[in-house]
C-alpha cells in the first residue's frame, strides 16, 4: 500500500504525546506478566541442566524422583515425539524444529554448558528441587570448543555432526555449516585506485539481551488434549505452531495467550521451556507454572553470536572509498543459524560503492543456541567496518562525517547485498549530525568523540487485524502481536487518524490464538509498519461500510458519500443536502441498518523500508585506570513518520544505552571447563543510570512509500552504530586503535601501555 498520494498530509492523531494507554496497569502492578498468571491445583517446575559444556548422554535414570512424594511428573527428551524435517520461521531467523525440540530438552548428547535434560513438576518448589536431585544421568565428557575461530579449525571438536551446508567450502571444520556470500565490482580495481589500504581484525563476544523478566510460562491440558498456554513471548503464534508440532496436537487444541512482556528485544522470539510445561501438565493432568531462574536465562537463553571479522577498505586522499571487503566469522552456539547473513548484508549498506565484497560463516560452538539481539548481526558488522573508516580518516586528516556525506548511500544506489534503495533518509541523518551542536562541542584532555552510521532492513510479514464499531461510537481493535515498544498506542492512533475520532475512544488489544488470524512474531521492527498498515485497510473497509449504511438511510448511491473528519458526507451538492452522519451515529442504528459494523483485513505486508541512523558519542578516558565515561550521546534517526514521538524517542535512547552496555561491559566468560563464568547481573554488568548521560534524540521523517503515513519501524537500528560510535570515540581519547569488545578498562589500559 503506497504513501497516501497527498501534497502535504495534515495528521490529528499521528505525531502527538498521548498518555500510553498501559501506563496505568504497568506502574499499579494490574498487568499481567508470565510469572504472575496462575491456575487452581497448579503445579510448579524445575528442570535439571548439564553441568558439562559437552557430554553424551549415556542413561537417563529418573525413578527415584518420580517416586519421591508430592512429585506429579517427569519428563525427558523421549516425552518429545518426532517432527520430521520441517523448518520454523523464528523471528529474523529460521531453524528445523528438531533443533528447538532439542534444545528444549537434549537428545542424545548435552550441547552446552545449562542444556536442559529433565523436568520435573511438583506440588511446591522445593519438592521439585530436591527432586531434580534424585535423577541419576549418566555422562560421557566429550572434548568442547567456544571460541569461532578455533570451532572451525580442521580437527576442532565437532559439536553436530551431518549439518554442513552445500556452498560451505571443503577443507574445514564440520562445525562451519554455513557460508555466504555478498557484493559487486572488481576488489582488486578498487583497493589499487585507493591511495590508502587499511586492513584490520576484530572480535565482538557475546551478550544478553538483558530483560528483566525471566522466561515463564504457564501450561494446562486437559485428558481431551486441549491446552491452554500463557507466556511471555513476542509470538504467540509461533509457540502454537512450535509446541503443537512438538507435543503432536493438532494447532486448533492449543490456545495461547501471550503475556505483558518485560522486556525481550528479539530474546523471546526463541522457545525454550514451553513444551517442557506442555508435556508435563499433559503427563500430570494439572496445570504446571515454569519460570527460570536468572541463571537459567543466562546460561540456556539465547545471547547474541560471537564474532571474529576482517574488514580491508581503500580511500583516495579526498575520502571517496574505492573498494571495501569483509569476512565474518560468527558462532551462533550450538545449533546451526544463518545470522551472519544479516550482518554481511548489512556491513556496507550505508556507503555507495562501486567495488563490494563480504563473506560471512557460521561456525558451532558449546554454548547456548543464539537468539536475535533487536538487528541481530548488524551491530558487530557495521562495528568492524565504521571503526576501519574511522581509521582510515584519521590517517587521511579527513572529517569523519563528511566523508560518510561523501559517499552515503541514497536513492538510486545499488546496495552491497543487492536491491536498489528507494527513498532513504541516510543524507538527511548525516546533514542533521553535521548541524548539531554536538559535533562543534569542544572537548577536553583524555576525551574523545567517535561518529557511526548504521543501518536495518526493517520487515513487513504476515498480519491480521479486526476493528470493531461498538454501538456507543468507540473503536476495538484486535491485533495478534505482543506489545514490546508501544505499538498499542501506535495501532491505536492510526486507526484513530484513519476514522477520524479521538484516540480516546480506541482501545487496542493483543489477541491469543483462538481469536484472529495468524500474525508472525514481534521482530524486524515490523509491527509499527506492518500492523498498523493492516489497521488502516481495516479502519478503511469499516469506512467503505459506514458509508454504505450512510447512503443507505439518505436513499442515495454509495458512492455519493464521502468520509470526512469522522463523519459521512454527501461527496458534493448533486448527492443531497444531508448533515453529515457521525461514526456514533451510524454505529448506534446500526442493528437497524444492516447489523454489526467492522472491518478486517490480513495480509503478507512488503514495503517495510529499510531504515538509517547516525550517532556521535563523547567520551572521556582515565589513563591511569583505562576506565571509560561517556560525557554527551546523540543519536539521530529516520523514523518515516513518528506515530508517538515519545516511544520512538525511547527506542532510540533503548538502543543507544543497550550499545552502550554491549561496547563497555557485557559479555559472556566462559572458563577453562567450558562453563559459563558470570550468569548474573552482579558478574555480567548492565549500564545503570548513573553509567549514562542524557541521550539526544532527533527524529527525521523521510517519508517510507510503502506504507501510506510513510512510516518505518524504528526498534532496531538504534542498537546499531554504538559500538562503532563508543569504539571511534575511546580509539581517539586513548590514542590507540581498539578492536576487541567490550572496550573493559583492563583491555583499555592494557591497550594504553601498549603504545609505549
Amino acid at each position: 500500500m503506497a504513501l497516501d498520494n497527498q501534497p502535504k498530509r495534515e495528521f490529528k492523531v499521528v505525531g502527538t504525546r498521548p498518555p500510553r494507554p498501559d501506563g496505568v496497569d504497568k506502574v499499579t502492578g494490574r498487568a499481567q506478566y508470565g510469572a504472575d498468571v496462575s491456575a487452581p491445583g497448579m503445579l510448579v517446575a524445575k528442570i535439571l541442566r548439564s553441568p558439562h559444556a559437552h557430554a553424551e548422554i549415556l542413561s537417563i535414570d529418573t525413578s527415584a524422583a518420580e517416586a519421591l512424594p508430592g512429585v506429579k511428573a517427569v519428563v525427558t527428551w523421549r516425552d518429545f515425539g518426532p517432527v520430521g524435517d520441517t523448518i520454523i520461521d523464528i523471528g529474523e531467523d529460521s531453524s528445523p524444529l528438531a533443533d528447538i525440540r532439542d534444545n528444549c530438552l537434549a537428545r542424545g548428547k548435552v550441547l552446552y554448558d545449562g542444556h536442559a535434560v529433565a523436568a520435573v513438576a511438583a506440588v511446591s518448589a522445593e519438592v521439585a528441587k530436591a527432586a531434580l536431585k534424585l535423577i541419576k544421568v549418566e555422562y560421557r565428557v566429550l572434548p568442547y570448543v567456544t571460541d569461532v575461530d578455533a570451532a572451525m579449525k580442521p580437527g576442532a571438536p565437532v559439536v553436530l555432526s551431518g549439518r554442513v551446508e552445500e556452498t560451505v567450502q571443503r577443507g574445514m571444520s564440520e562445525n562451519v555449516t554455513h557460508y555466504c556470500e555478498f557484493g559487486h565490482g572488481d576488489l582488486e580495481s578498487g583497493f589499487e585506485a585507493a591511495d590508502v589500504v587499511v586492513e584490520r581484525s576484530f572480535t565482538t563476544a557475546a551478550t544478553h539481551q538483558g530483560y528483566i523478566e525471566p522466561h515463564a510460562c504457564l501450561a494446562s491440558m486437559t485428558a481431551d488434549g486441549k491446552a491452554d498456554l500463557w507466556c511471555c513471548t513476542q509470538g504467540q503464534y509461533n509457540v502454537r505452531s512450535v509446541c503443537a508440532e512438538i507435543l503432536g496436537m493438532e494447532a486448533s487444541q492449543l490456545r495461547v495467550t501471550a503475556s505483558e512482556i518485560g522486556g525481550g528485544f528479539g530474546g523471546k522470539t526463541s522457545i525454550f521451556i514451553e513444551p517442557v510445561a506442555l508435556a508435563l501438565s499433559r503427563k500430570a493432568g494439572r496445570p504446571v507454572k515454569l519460570v527460570m531462574t536468572r541463571d537459567e536465562v543466562f546460561k540456556a537463553t539465547g545471547p547474541t553470536v560471537s564474532t571474529s571479522m576482517d574488514v580491508k577498505i581503500g580511500m583516495t586522499k579526498d575520502g571517496r572509498i574505492t573498494a571495501a571487503s569483509s569476512h565474518l566469522r560468527y558462532s551462533g552456539g550450538a545449533f546451526p543459524n544463518a545470522t551472519v547473513d544479516m550482518g554481511a548484508q548489512a556491513a556496507f549498506a550505508a556507503y555507495d560503492l562501486k567495488a563490494v565484497r563480504t563473506f560471512g560463516w557460521n561456525a558451532l560452538t558449546n554454548r547456548p543456541k543464539e537468539s536475535a539481539y533487536r538487528a541481530p548481526g548488524a551491530p558487530q558488522a557495521i562495528y568492524a567496518v565504521e571503526s576501519v573508516i574511522d581509521e582510515l580518516c584519521q590517517k587521511l586528516n579527513l572529517d569523519p562525517l563528511e566523508v560518510r556525506l561523501k559517499n552515503a548511500a541514497k536513492k538510486g544506489t545499488r546496495s552491497s547485498y543487492g536491491p536498489t534503495f528507494d527513498d532513504i533518509g541516510l543524507i538527511a541523518t548525516l546533514e542533521a549530525a553535521k548541524a548539531h551542536p554536538h559535533l562543534k562541542a569542544p572537548l577536553g584532555p583524555n576525551q574523545g568523540r567517535g561518529i557511526s552510521a548504521g543501518f536495518w532492513f526493517n520487515f513487513g510479514g504476515n498480519t491480521c487485524v479486526t476493528l470493531n464499531i461498538n454501538t456507543d461510537g468507540t473503536v476495538s481493535v484486535t491485533e495478534g502481536n505482543p506489545d514490546i515498544g508501544g505499538s498499542r498506542a501506535s495501532i491505536g492512533m492510526m486507526a484513530a487518524e484513519e476514522l477520524g475520532v479521538p484516540f480516546e475512544k480506541v482501545r487496542t488489544i493483543v489477541a491469543d490464538t483462538a481469536s484472529l488470524g495468524h500474525n508472525d512474531i514481534t521482530d524486524g521492527s515490523r509491527v509499527t509498519f506492518a500492523v498498523g498498515l493492516a489497521t488502516i485497510k481495516a479502519a478503511r473497509d469499516a469506512i467503505q461500510k459506514m458509508c454504505r449504511r450512510a447512503a443507505a438511510i439518505w436513499g442515495i448511491d454509495e458512492e455519493a458519500v464521502e468520509w470526512v473528519d469522522g463523519a459521512a458526507r454527501p461527496s458534493g451538492p448533486n448527492a443531497g443536502q444531508f448533515p453529515p452522519l457521525t461514526l456514533a451515529e451510524i454505529a448506534a442504528v446500526s442493528f437497524q441498518t444492516g447489523g454489526p459494523i467492522a472491518g478486517h483485513h490480513e495480509f503478507n505486508a512488503d514495503g517495510a523500508g529499510v531504515s538509517f541512523g547516525v550517532h556521535i558519542a563523547d567520551v572521556e578516558v582515565d589513563p591511569d585506570t583505562g576506565a571509560t565515561k561517556v560525557l554527551r550521546y546523540t543519536v539521530f534517526q529516520d523514523a518515516g513518520k513518528a506515530v508517538h514521538p515519545d516511544y520512538v524517542e525511547g527506542q532510540m535512547q533503548g538502543g543507544a544505552v543497550q550499545g552502550i552496555g554491549w561496547a563497555l561491559n557485557e559479555e559472556y566468560i566462559y572458563g577453562a571447563d567450558g562453563r559459563l563464568q558470570n550468569a548474573g547481573f552482579l558478574d555480567y554488568r548492565i549500564p545503570v543510570a548513573s553509567d549514562l548521560p542524557m541521550i539526544d534524540a532527533v527524529i527525521l521523517e523521510i517519508p517510507n512509500p510503502g506504507h501510506p503515513y510513510g512510516v518505518r519501524g524504528v526498534g532496531e537500528t538504534g542498537i546499531v552504530p554504538p559500538l562503532a560510535a563508543l569504539s571511534n570515540a575511546v580509539s581517539r581519547a586513548a590514542g590507540v586503535r581498539l578492536n576487541r569488545l567490550p572496550m573493559s578498562p583492563p583491555r583499555v589500559l592494557e591497550a594504553i601501555l601498549s603504545k609505549g
